[in-house]
């Protein structure tokens, strides 16, 4: 996969994680994905490559059963702007059509050399 296809694939992953925040099915920010993963909420976690371990730490002793799939998406600025706030460390997405749509997205970029991590 070429460079510019993989920015294709992240900027389309970005743009539809603004959808979503339109739609009202993202809970921006640590604290509101901790809260989101505690509700049984967040069906898709986004995090910033340049989030501080403090932060991812929180995330990992959040979850309880490790079913939530965990991305690294751009970093913290880019995160935020795709959702209209300031910088991000995480975003969790609460819609499952908007969280199936973004694993596709990726995880096909995945598949073809995009260096997005999705985890499981």
């Amino acid at each position: 996969m070429t460079p510019k296809t993989m920015e294709t694939r992240k900027s389309s992953a970005l743009r539809l994680l603004g959808l979503a925040r339109r739609a009202g099915a993202v809970a921006p920010g640590t604290d509101s994905v901790r809260r989101a993963i505690r509700d049984g909420e967040a069906l898709l976690i986004l995090m910033a490559e340049d989030a501080s371990g403090v932060q991812l730490k929180k995330l990992r002793t959040t979850r309880d059963d490790g079913s939530i799939p965990r991305v690294t998406l751009g970093d913290r600025a880019t995160l935020g702007a795709a959702v209209g706030m300031a910088a991000l460390s995480a975003v969790a997405v609460t819609q499952a059509s908007f969280a199936t749509r973004l694993v596709e997205e990726l995880t096909s970029s995945e598949d073809e050399g995009s260096m997005d991590a999705v985890e499981a």
